[in-house]
Order: C-alpha cells, then sequence, then structure tokens
C-alpha cells in the first residue's frame, strides 16, 4: 500500500515488477506468495463481528486481489506470469496443482501463488513455506520492511543489533519472530533456508541473489 493507509500503490506495485524482471532476466526461477493485509486482516474480523473462519477467507480472497494487481505489473514489464489459487476461483486464476506449477516455472514463467493453503486457521508465511517445500525451491525470501533479522525491533530501538546469518535453533532460543511458528518450522524440518531482507531498497533483490551480504539469513 506504500504510504496509502490502504490499497494499492501503483508506484510500489511497479518497483516490484521491476525488482522481479532483473532477476528473471538472469535466468532464476521466481514463485511469489503476496499478503493481503493492505485491503483485509483475517485479525481484523473479530473486531468487526465476523467469524474468524469467515474472516480468513475474506483476508485470502484478498491475497488473490493483491495477485491480480502484481500479474499485471509483471506482465506490463513483458514477463509470462501465472496466478495460481489455494481453492478454485475458475474465472480468475488456475486452482494450484503443484505439477502444473513446476512446469510453468519451468518454462520461464513468474507463478503467483494466491489465497494462502486454500485453508483458514493458516498464514501467508505457511503458505509460503508450504509452496516453497512442494515446488522444491532452494530459498524462501521474505521481502519486509526492515533489512534483516535483528534482536529487538529496529523500528522501535536504533540501537538494536543485526544478525548476518543464524540458526534455526537460536531463533527459538531468542524467542526472535521472524514468521508463524507453523511456517518456520515447515522449513526447519524440511531443512529449507530463509533470507530476511529489505525489499523495499531498489535493487536489493538482485543483489541477494548475486551473492551479496543483504539481509539475515536463516539456516
Amino acid at each position: 500500500m506504500g504510504d496509502q493507509s490502504f490499497g494499492i500503490d501503483p508506484k510500489r506495485l511497479k518497483q516490484y515488477a521491476e525488482e522481479i524482471k532483473k532477476i528473471c532476466s538472469a535466468g532464476v526461477e521466481v514463485a511469489i506468495v503476496i499478503g493481503g493485509g493492505n485491503i483485509f486482516r483475517g485479525i481484523q474480523a473479530g473486531a468487526a463481528g465476523v467469524d474468524r473462519v469467515q474472516g480468513d477467507y475474506m483476508g485470502m480472497l484478498a491475497t488473490v486481489i493483491n495477485g491480480m494487481a502484481l500479474q499485471g505489473a509483471l506482465e506490463n514489464t513483458d514477463l509470462d506470469t501465472r496466478l495460481m489459487s489455494g481453492f478454485a476461483i475458475d474465472q480468475v486464476c488456475e486452482k494450484f496443482i503443484r505439477r502444473r506449477a513446476v512446469r510453468h516455472l519451468e518454462k520461464g514463467r513468474v507463478v503467483i501463488f494466491g489465497a494462502g493453503t486454500g485453508n483458514p486457521y493458516f498464514t501467508t508465511d505457511s503458505a509460503a513455506s508450504l509452496r516453497a517445500i512442494e515446488i522444491e525451491a532452494e530459498v524462501v525470501l521474505k521481502g519486509t520492511r526492515v533489512d534483516g533479522i535483528y534482536n529487538e525491533d529496529p523500528e522501535k530501538n536504533p540501537n538494536a543489533v543485526k544478525f548476518q546469518d543464524i540458526t534455526f535453533k537460536d531463533v527459538y532460543e531468542k524467542g526472535l519472530k521472524i514468521m508463524d511458528m507453523t511456517a518456520f518450522t515447515l522449513c526447519e524440518e524440511n531443512k529449507l533456508p530463509i533470507i530476511v531482507f529489505d525489499m523495499n531498497k531498489e535493487g536489493n533483490l538482485l543483489k541477494l541473489l548475486e551473492g551479496n551480504d543483504v539481509g539475515t539469513l536463516v539456516h
């Protein structure tokens, strides 16, 4: 949503599309899981008097809207894309089928996974971890507003210390909040590394994939 209070910022969308285009041009196969908090968060449902399950489905639909917006932005940069949903929305996108998703990636298409896992009570982080494991991704890149993992929230404490790399075990022991526990445990059990980095800094995504010291590696 950029600097807006809600909705989709066209400038931020264009920036993300251009960043993704750079790494695709370098020959990287890219799959994307996008959140929906700029439109609706399932956690808001209770406050609005909406049932939790209903609220989670509303949040999943928000990720599909964002996925459609990102798909349009990517296609404006001449990237071939496919949007796949965790549940059937036939008029809008394909339903997720693992083999089909892998085939799209092999053909050089950017695959966007919307609607989370298709189930309530699971976060977008869990969807990202699950889909990454299913397509046999090499790494999960978690784009955030900060440039890595710190011992405290750097937006609240300017003296917070950044970790260059950290083990899964240390994250547990230090009680660091990187992603929800279900998602984190999925990555750990499947030996899937995570890199947390600042997605909003221009050029970061390409630098990261070229092996530069960007973000924090969890391994």
